[in-house]
């Protein structure tokens, strides 16, 4: 599925009203999609929790924590997961791998974000040291390198996530793989390390 079918079913509820207010968005990967939401929607009232909740969509495991992007720029996100119950594991914290989904989604949103147009990534693997029992909201901080050219290359995007009080709860690094898009000027010159 293209990624055109799957933002089309986002955006068409909506309705025309909005759909006139919004800037013509080009899905055919010559842009990145996600500076371009940010910059439009973190500007307006609920714009910040509309681009979680798309991103959420788009990556439904990733939606299941219900997490919130509060502070996106090139090299730098903030993410925050509110502590409920359908995070919880039997020890009454925030369960491992919710935390570790908080990680991913902060380093991959502050990455995506510091992307050059014609450049795309995949996470192919990651480390997380768990510090302490998390409990209350979570911020997570993913500050990653700004790739400057879509040249094929690894990146290790580091991220903390932090509780209410500012103790360090995880601390966790994504190996992320950045390439250029198929059919991009750098995929049609073989950029390659």
């Amino acid at each position: 599925m293209s990624l055109a079918d799957r933002i089309m079913p986002l955006i068409t509820p909506l309705g025309r009203p909005l759909a006139r207010l919004l800037p013509t968005v080009r899905l055919d990967g010559s842009r990145n999609l996600i500076r371009d939401a940010w910059n439009f929607l973190s500007g307006i009232p609920g714009g910040k929790i509309v681009f979680s909740r798309l991103v959420g969509r788009m990556a439904p495991y990733t939606g299941s924590i219900n997490a919130t992007v509060t502070v996106l720029r090139p090299g730098y996100a903030e993410v925050q997961m509110q502590d409920r119950r359908a995070i919880r594991n039997h020890l009454d914290c925030v369960h491992a791998v919710a935390l570790a989904n908080l990680a991913e989604l902060a380093g991959n949103v502050a990455l995506a974000y510091s992307l050059p147009d014609d450049a795309r990534f995949i996470v192919s693997g990651m480390e997380i040291d768990y510090l302490k029992k998390a409990r209350g909201a979570i911020t997570a901080v993913g500050e990653p390198p700004v790739p400057r050219t879509a040249v094929r290359a690894q990146y290790d995007v580091p991220v903390t996530l932090r509780d209410t009080s500012g103790e360090e709860v995880a601390k966790a690094v994504l190996h992320s793989l950045v390439g250029p898009k198929p059919g991009s000027a750098s995929d049609r010159r073989g950029d390659v390390n």
